[in-house]
């Protein structure tokens, strides 16, 4: 385990956040049960403030400032900034407004819209840049140089990490005795901060990180023992198309048994089967989650299996079943 990033530090991180977010319920079906042949409960983080577990990280850096770390900041104000596609952007502000602070966020322009409005909605400040890793360092650069805000990255970041390991805390602790625990994997914040619990509180599990085929840098990563950027991703799946930070990885490389990887069609099948079967509102990402037990059932049958369900915030204007 990291040596900064201990049970005690996910402990006291949860003591953090815990008047600013949700304990998420658990949910079953027992018709994916039965399509899966395992028992599988899904910690529903699409419940959580800001609809994603995202406000759990972004909680936890925002409230672990102390003055010295505002101590670049320009003018009267405080300032945090990051970048982020949306649910790290919506929970920095969301984080920020219970603060009282400023949040400065640096979005690309074609971010969904359901993402862009809640943004705006917790009282951000945008900057909409191209859809480049290049264009969303620079106009973050900006603002730093312009406004002393500190940073907060979306998951490269040990306080941050340390907030996402509480929604795998709250699981173990709401279903105990688990074979298994899946999460969904882009930048590695979500699965390295699960890992983390999960091997401290329930040793015995297996830890599996799902992707996209599309965006399948920590398959690879894994595979390759470093680090191999995503430098085109396709999928629907949108909150997984970062790649792994140099904190994340060495915990994933530790304690993670799979990365496994799902196309597109096993991604949408397996979102219209929580809408429809469970009626909970999820987005792509999250499905990866159920797409990766579903592909996986003959390894994975007759187990106990939590799931990580990541995220709500879904484009009601562009389900993709209805997309051709």
């Amino acid at each position: 385990m990291n040596s900064s990033l201990t049970i005690e530090t996910i402990t006291e991180a949860a003591a953090r956040i815990k008047p600013y977010i949700h304990r998420t319920p658990v949910f079953s079906s027992v018709m994916i049960n039965q399509l899966c042949g395992a028992e599988l409960f899904l910690k529903s983080e699409n419940l959580q403030k800001v609809g994603a577990f995202k406000a759990r990280g972004a909680v936890n850096a925002v409230f672990s400032l102390n003055d010295a770390d505002f101590s670049a900041n320009k003018g009267s104000d405080r300032y945090v900034t990051t970048h982020s596609s949306g649910n790290h952007a919506a929970a920095l502000a969301y984080a920020a407004r219970c603060r009282g602070i400023k949040a400065l966020v640096v979005m690309p322009e074609n971010a969904p819209p359901v993402k862009k409005a809640a943004v705006a909605g917790y009282g951000a400040q945008i900057t909409y840049v191209e859809s480049t890793q290049e264009a969303r360092e620079m106009g973050l650069a900006e603002i730093v140089d312009q406004t002393g805000a500190v940073f907060i990255h979306p998951y490269n970041d040990q306080r941050v990490i340390a907030g996402q390991a509480t929604a795998a805390m709250e699981l173990i602790d709401q279903v105990p005795g688990l074979d298994a625990v899946i999460a969904p994997v882009g930048g590695g914040g979500l699965l390295s901060g699960t890992a983390l619990s999960a091997s401290a509180l329930q040793p015995a599990a297996q830890i599996f990180g799902a992707e996209p085929e599309g965006a399948n840098d920590a398959f690879r990563s894994l595979q390759a023992g470093r680090i191999i950027p995503m430098t085109d991703p396709q999928t629907i799946a949108d909150g997984l198309r970062t790649s792994l930070g140099e904190l994340t990885f060495p915990i994933i490389q530790k304690h993670v048994q799979e990365i496994i990887t799902v196309d597109e069609e096993a991604i949408i099948h397996a979102m219209r089967l929580i809408w429809e079967r469970m009626k909970l509102i999820v987005e792509p990402s999250s499905a990866v989650a159920l797409a990766a037990v579903i592909s996986k059932r003959d390894q994975l049958k007759g187990q106990k299996i939590g799931l990580i369900i990541s995220g709500g915030n879904a484009d009601l204007d562009h389900l993709p079943w209805f997309e051709g």
